[in-house]
């Protein structure tokens, strides 16, 4: 590991190999939000290749005369955005140390850039933007053909998408899977991934507004069901009197941590911004309905 010389080694957080960059100054606000890339941003890169396709789409159509939304374009700006600043600054690797950070980390990743992301309506794009011929043309076909299967039906049921994203709280972080996840630098790769990609299956079907779409009292419902889901898991964490990850038991002795302050903290912070999440959505859902006489939901085609 990178810029690890002179710091305790045991298990948890110093047991973790591969290129990855870990600070050793105490943590401070300016630290924490500093420009820090890691040495595989793998997160960020993907995050950008998306801004980069979302913005030709929008090129695109502008070039065949066609307006796209400036509201969904801000929307999508905005969560890649969200999802750069939490993995090219100190969040990063400070994450890595500190459980309050790492936290702030997931709850960003899983809950406020995939609302953000939906609203953008990326596929709906793509299906406008893509041409009919050619490899776009194949790639536009495969689009509608995933849309319509059953695979797709499957992933977006109530169900599976209730199971994927409360693993990733429950799951995760009850289990010995979050040390066996973050021991290497893919691991903590693909616990990032699934973060993300759990929130965009689960928000997803909630923000858009097809001819699929489920009926908008339905969609207010599964959004007010899963307040008190996310609420308990930050007062668990929040309110234990005992470590409930013992990864982060060991932090460097020179930050005088307080572990157990740090990790009320870290379920503050899940608490306040699930619950913040939670409301946004349903704001989105109530704005969209009462904005049609017919009850049917404006918001994102995603």
């Amino acid at each position: 590991m990178a810029e690890m010389s002179g710091m305790p080694h045991g298990g948890g957080m110093w047991s973790m190999t591969g290129p990855m960059w870990m600070p050793q100054d105490p943590p401070s606000l300016a630290r924490i939000l500093g420009p820090h890339l890691q040495p595989i941003p793998l997160v960020p890169f993907l995050g950008l290749v998306g801004l980069v396709c979302y913005l030709a789409g929008v090129a695109v159509l502008a070039g065949r005369g066609v307006r796209w939304p400036w509201r969904r374009t801000a929307s999508w700006v905005l969560g890649v955005l969200a999802l750069e600043l939490v993995t090219t600054t100190g969040i990063e690797g400070y994450g890595m140390m500190l459980f309050s950070v790492h936290m702030a980390q997931h709850m960003v990743l899983a809950m406020v850039v995939p609302v953000l992301l939906a609203l953008g309506s990326p596929v709906h794009l793509a299906l406008r933007a893509l041409p009919t011929y050619g490899g776009g043309g194949m790639l536009r076909r495969g689009l509608l053909r995933l849309g319509a299967s059953r695979l797709a039906a499957v992933a977006l049921s109530v169900p599976v998408r209730w199971t994927l994203f409360l693993a990733s709280l429950y799951g995760i972080y009850f289990t010995p899977l979050f040390g066996d996840l973050m021991h290497t630098v893919w691991g903590h790769n693909v616990m990032l991934l699934h973060f993300l990609a759990t929130g965009c299956l689960f928000f997803g079907p909630l923000v858009r507004d097809t001819r699929h779409a489920r009926p908008p009292a339905r969609r207010l419902a599964e959004t007010f069901a899963s307040t008190p889901l996310h609420a308990l898991f930050g007062l668990v964490i929040m309110l234990s009197g005992a470590p409930v990850l013992g990864f982060f038991d060991d932090p460097d002795p020179r930050w005088s941590v307080d572990t157990l302050a740090d990790q009320s903290l870290a379920g503050s912070i899940a608490w306040a911004v699930s619950e913040t999440a939670t409301v946004l959505v349903m704001t989105i859902l109530l704005v969209g309905w009462l904005r049609r006489p017919r009850g049917r939901l404006s918001g994102s085609t995603w």
